[in-house]
C-alpha cells in the first residue's frame, strides 16, 4: 500500500501595487519644483535685486499659492507636499522676523540632523517611519505592513536615509561657509540632487531586497479592477 503525502500548501504573495512610473516619476518632478526650485529661485532674484523681506515674502506667497491651488481646485494634496510646504513656510517666517537669510539658510541644516535623528532612531528601535510614508507612493496592503521582511527591508532603507540626510548637512554646511550664494545653489540644486539620489537608493534596495522574498510580489501600472460579479438567477 502506497501512502501519498500531502503536498505543501501553495503561498499566496503579497502584491504590492507600484502603480504606473511615469506619472510617479512627474509627481516627484513637480514636487521639486514647486518646494525646492521655484523657492530657491524666487528667495535668489529678489534677492539681489529687492531685497531680503520681499524674497522672503515671496517665498510664503508661493507656498500658500501651491497649496491653496491644490485645495480650490480638489486636487490631491499628498502629505509630502504638505510637510515640504509647512516646513519652507516655517523657515521663511522665523528669517523674516529675525531679518536674516542667514537664519533660512542654516534651519534646513537642522531639520536635516533632526530628520537624521528621527529615521535613525525609528529603524534602530524597530519602527522604521519609511514604512508609513511609502504608503504615499505604493499600495501596500494593511496586513503586509506585519510582515517581518517587509518591516526589515523598510528599517534598511530607514537606516539609508537618515545617513543621507546626514550626509546632506554636512554639506550644506560647507557650502554655507562659501558664502550666501553658494549656499542658495546648495539648498535649491545639490540637495535635490541627493535627494533624488538617495530616493532611487533607497527604492533600489528595497525592490532588490522583497524581490528576493517569494511571497511578496510588485505589480507595476495601474491597478486591476475586478470584475463586478454576476448575480446568480434563481432557479424557477
Amino acid at each position: 500500500m502506497t501512502v501519498c503525502e500531502d503536498a505543501p500548501p501553495a503561498v499566496t504573495p503579497y502584491v504590492i501595487e507600484v502603480g504606473a512610473l511615469k506619472p510617479a516619476l512627474i509627481r516627484a518632478a513637480r514636487l521639486f519644483a514647486e518646494t525646492a526650485l521655484v523657492p530657491t529661485g524666487l528667495l535668489y532674484i529678489l534677492l539681489h535685486t529687492a531685497g531680503l523681506v520681499p524674497a522672503l515674502a515671496a517665498v510664503l506667497g508661493w507656498c500658500v499659492l501651491t497649496v491653496s491651488i491644490r485645495w480650490i481646485s480638489g486636487r490631491h494634496l499628498p502629505g509630502t507636499l504638505l510637510v515640504c510646504a509647512g516646513a519652507l513656510c516655517a523657515r521663511a517666517a522665523v528669517a523674516l522676523v529675525l531679518s536674516s537669510a542667514l537664519v533660512y539658510l542654516v534651519q534646513p541644516v537642522i531639520a536635516s540632523l533632526f530628520m537624521a535623528a528621527l529615521f535613525l532612531l525609528s529603524a534602530m528601535f524597530g519602527r522604521p517611519i519609511t514604512m508609513r510614508l511609502a504608503r504615499d507612493f505604493v499600495s501596500l496592503p494593511v496586513h503586509l505592513l506585519h510582515h517581518k521582511g517587509m518591516r526589515r527591508v523598510f528599517t534598511q532603507t530607514a537606516a539609508l536615509w537618515g545617513l543621507g540626510r546626514l550626509i546632506d548637512a554636512g554639506m550644506s554646511l560647507g557650502f554655507l561657509h562659501m558664502g550666501l550664494d553658494a549656499a542658495l545653489l546648495s539648498r535649491g540644486l545639490f540637495s535635490g540632487v541627493l535627494t533624488a539620489v538617495m530616493v532611487a537608493i533607497c527604492a533600489a534596495w528595497g525592490i532588490w531586497s522583497l524581490r528576493r522574498m517569494p511571497d511578496v510580489k510588485f505589480r507595476f501600472g495601474e491597478p486591476k479592477t475586478a470584475a463586478a460579479p454576476v448575480p446568480a438567477v434563481a432557479a424557477a
